[in-house]
């Protein structure tokens, strides 16, 4: 009887102390890893929520970049990281529900390392091209690619990003294949496709929607389930390869261990800036929508995103030794 009482009081000052954590967190800056280098989605995205959560919490919220081997550099520092919400990871979708399967070795474990804390925003990616480039319609692209299976090629962020994987499962529903170019981040794939130095990428819409409005890339479709409200004229995949639908995401998380109350808090109060008018219409600009979704709902997404990605990375024979 006496250790049952002890049991029960040490679960109350636990309780206690980590609800006394949360109300004076965050008394420090807090850190987001961005694990791609700067100038794509996953970082626009995470800059304009930590200047919120900043004036919010009246710290400085800084932003890093850590990026390589499809962001899993980034998520392990994370992963690693002391767990007392200090340090945070902005993840895109693919590193916590496709790097699993694709990668043989990986540093650390996305389901027991690191703990959802809100899926921050989501939107399609879009099927862009140089405007020089033959291929006038999503079409033509996918006969060119027929003619000379493996000749065209796809840049994207690194094996494993959103983009990589939405490039393989376009390529599996039109059953075409062409040349994987992997880079160190979107921006520089990007760079390259305005270059012509590669032919294709499935880009987020944030990070191409300025290059294909100021007329220096041609966007063939758009990848959700409805055409893009930004993009009213450019076709989705679905148009083309009937039940088509691939969508990208940036969430929060951080290290497991992490006290729930600060997880709470951090959801809440980043929850609450995603629901202004200002964000939602910033977001908006980009293609994007915010999502804010509680830390259960976010996990039980995840664990079913990750069944589906799990077939199409066997299908697509998509490995990193």
């Amino acid at each position: 009887m006496k250790l049952l009482k002890l049991k029960v009081f040490a679960f109350l000052l636990a309780l206690v102390c980590s609800a006394a954590f949360a109300q004076s967190y965050p008394n420090k800056a807090v850190k987001i890893i961005v694990p791609f280098p700067p100038g794509g989605a996953t970082d626009i995205v995470t800059r304009i929520v930590a200047q919120k959560l900043s004036e919010a919490w009246g710290q400085a919220v800084v932003v890093e970049n850590r990026a390589g081997a499809g962001g899993n550099i980034g998520a392990n520092v994370v992963a690693k990281a002391a767990p007392d919400g200090y340090t945070l990871l902005m993840t895109s979708g693919s590193i916590v529900t496709a790097n699993q399967y694709i990668y043989k070795k990986m540093p650390f474990d996305p389901a027991k390392d690191l703990v959802p804390i809100t899926n921050v925003a989501s939107g399609p990616q879009v099927i862009v091209v140089n405007p020089s480039f033959p291929a006038k319609t999503l079409k033509q692209l996918i006969d060119m690619a027929r003619a000379k299976p493996g000749v065209l090629n796809y840049g994207h962020a690194g094996i494993g990003s959103q983009g990589h994987l939405a490039a393989e499962n376009f390529l599996y529903a039109a059953k075409i294949e062409m040349t994987s170019i992997p880079y160190k981040g979107e921006a520089p794939a990007m760079t390259d496709l305005v270059a012509n130095q590669v032919n294709m990428v499935a880009a987020n819409i944030a990070a191409a929607i300025g290059f294909v409005n100021h007329g220096t890339l041609r966007a063939l479709a758009v990848t959700g389930k409805q055409r893009s409200p930004q993009l009213p004229n450019v076709p989705t995949v679905a148009e083309t390869i009937p039940g088509f639908d691939n969508a990208g995401w940036f969430g929060l998380m951080a290290p497991a261990g992490t006290p729930k109350a600060v997880i709470d808090k951090v959801y809440r109060d980043t929850a609450k800036i995603l629901d202004s008018s200002e964000l939602r219409a910033r977001f908006y600009v980009l293609g994007m929508a915010p999502v804010g979704n509680s830390p259960a709902d976010f996990a039980k997404a995840i664990r079913e995103e990750s069944a589906r990605w799990a077939k199409v990375v066997r299908e697509r024979k998509i490995v990193v030794k």
